[in-house]
């Protein structure tokens, strides 16, 4: 069943998109700006709002009216973040400092881009509500699956996985947007500071609780130097909302709390990304290991079969895979442990070449001489026959039957048989045939 959103639903009946409230509304923050809204007295940052949470998980169907709810609240926050990044932009870019922001901002706005052109592939599956199963599938796929960037962009330097993919999926990406947003926010201190200081201490707090929820998911090694980071970062926060119970100026602290918070947390998301994309490469590791033990097997059995049918045969040896080890989960680790794996693999192609090469070979002169044995036979006529041209056809066939086989002496034989036969179809006869002699005349 699908969802149809009518454009047109008459008063008082819901959200549609382009109305009031909804993403791309000139009443709404966050839509096209009109002319004559800029602010006097240089750039105010507006406080951005969280990312929505995402419906569903990877590989579980969305429902239309779950995506239409994600989909409008994530129009408004992409566009409230937009003016926020333009905000953080122009403010930077009058700040003494401005090279110490500019990576940062071209980073944050890139991941935007990411983002907001994966919103825009959304909109158009989800597409007013005309969702079926398959797009409901799709949908899903999306949201869960990793953003598309441009390789060699700000944002792939992030979480570098495959060219052109980012190794964070739409909810990731959405929550170090605000990561980064917060942390440019605090560096360049453009809140005001007594009315917003009570949301500025509430956002910390839930900074503070999403990466909670993110050291929950540490590897066991790295959970103790996270809750660490934890204690620290709510004692700040308790020392900062204890003075500002008791009226104290917090604003010195407040900044590089934000800033710190904002760091850890965009730190945590990408060192999940990392993992899950460690433990996915890890994955392909095994498969491409048992892989090349399979063609190791395989060209084992052809190096024994060659080294018994040719003589000499090659002498390489065959790469044991196994001797690699287990499959290392730590990224550097990986990285190299792939990196000797393609060397295996390059290894084990040199040895089926040159062994596969070497039988091939024999196949050939085989082959090879009974086309020449067929050639003088059409030469020679089906009654003649050549002593000389029979003996060497005799001793190239006792060659190549021999096991293992002598490659030189084939190779002689093989270059003697051809020979003999073009010189002896060189040469001019006369009689009754080209190929038989007359009865009487003298033998050759």
């Amino acid at each position: 069943m699908s969802l149809t959103i009518d454009p047109d639903p008459g008063p008082a009946t819901g959200p549609t998109w382009g109305a009031p409230g909804m993403p791309g509304s000139a009443g709404m923050p966050g839509g096209p700006a009109t002319p004559g809204s800029g602010r006097p007295g240089g750039p105010r940052v507006p406080h951005g709002t969280a990312a929505p949470e995402a419906p569903g998980r990877l590989g579980v169907p969305v429902p239309a009216e779950a995506a239409f709810a994600y989909l409008r609240d994530l129009g408004v926050w992409r566009d409230k973040r937009k003016e926020e990044l333009d905000a953080l932009d122009s403010a930077a870019l009058a700040s003494t400092e401005r090279d110490s922001y500019s990576r940062d901002m071209l980073v944050s706005m890139a991941l935007w881009k990411a983002i907001s052109d994966r919103y825009d592939l959304l909109v158009v599956t989800f597409d007013s509500g005309r969702v079926g199963p398959a797009e409901s599938a799709r949908l899903s796929t999306l949201i869960w699956g990793r953003l598309d960037v441009a390789p060699g962009s700000a944002a792939d330097t992030i979480a570098p996985a495959t060219s052109g993919a980012l190794g964070l999926s739409l909810p990731e990406a959405c929550r170090l947007c605000d990561a980064m947003t917060s942390a440019l926010r605090a560096r360049l201190s453009l809140e005001p500071s007594g009315a917003e200081v009570g949301t500025r201490v509430k956002d910390v707090r839930a900074t503070i609780e999403r990466i909670r929820d993110q050291i929950g998911m540490l590897p066991g090694g790295e959970r103790d130097s996270g809750r660490v980071l934890l204690t620290r970062l709510e004692q700040r926060l308790g020392d900062v909302t204890d003075r500002a119970k008791r009226g104290a100026e917090v604003g010195g602290l407040l900044g590089p709390l934000e800033y710190d918070a904002a760091q850890a947390e965009r730190d945590l998301i990408v060192g999940a990304g990392v993992r899950v994309e460690s433990a996915r490469t890890a994955e392909r590791a095994g498969e491409q290991v048992a892989e090349l033990t399979a063609r190791a097997t395989a060209v084992t059995a052809l190096v024994q079969r060659c080294v018994a049918a040719v003589t000499p045969a090659p002498r390489f040896g065959v790469p044991d895979v196994r001797a690699l080890g287990p499959v290392p989960r730590e990224p550097r680790a990986l990285a190299a442990y792939l990196t000797k794996l393609d060397a295996v693999s390059r290894a084990l192609t040199q040895v089926h070449t040159a062994y596969g090469d070497a039988l091939a070979e024999r196949d050939e002169i085989a082959g090879y001489a009974g086309a020449l044995a067929a050639q003088a036979r059409a030469t020679l006529g089906a009654s003649a026959a050549d002593p000389d041209l029979d003996h060497l056809r005799a001793r190239l066939d006792a060659v190549l039957a021999a096991r293992p086989t002598e490659m030189p002496r084939a190779r002689a034989l093989l270059a003697a048989y051809r020979a003999y036969l073009q010189a002896w179809q060189s040469t001019p006869r006369s009689g009754p045939t080209a190929a038989q002699p007359a009865k009487g005349a003298a033998p050759r």
